[in-house]
């Protein structure tokens, strides 16, 4: 697997007040991918918590969100994860069906932060 660094993009960009973050994928630490939608979605959720840690933000600070399904099956799970991770007033939100580039990923999940000053 070509490593993140080795892509020809950024991880995150800020612009404006705001964050942008690159679709994440439910890829854990040892390079797994963990079966099922609530399993993906909870650990991309973690993973873009971390990432926006670094930038000194958290979930909260989430105004936008993208989120790519593999199958539309998966929909009510993948909602069930995210009302839990977001709290009011949740980001919005554009869901849409995609195929994706790693195999066994069921989502990818990209997101907008704003900057608070």
């Amino acid at each position: 697997m070509t490593s993140v660094s080795e892509l020809p993009f950024s991880k995150v960009r800020r612009a404006a007040g705001l964050v942008f973050l690159s679709g994440d994928l439910p890829i854990a630490a040892d390079g797994s991918v963990p079966e099922g939608i609530e399993a993906q979605t909870a650990l991309t959720l973690q993973r873009i918590a971390a990432t926006l840690q670094g930038e000194g933000l958290t979930l909260a600070d989430v105004v936008s969100v993208t989120a790519y399904l593999v199958d539309p099956a998966d929909f009510a799970g993948f909602n069930r994860v995210y009302a839990q991770t977001f709290a009011s007033p949740r980001p919005v939100r554009t869901t849409v069906r995609a195929d994706l580039m790693l195999p066994k990923a069921l989502l990818e999940l990209t997101v907008i932060a704003s900057q608070q000053p």
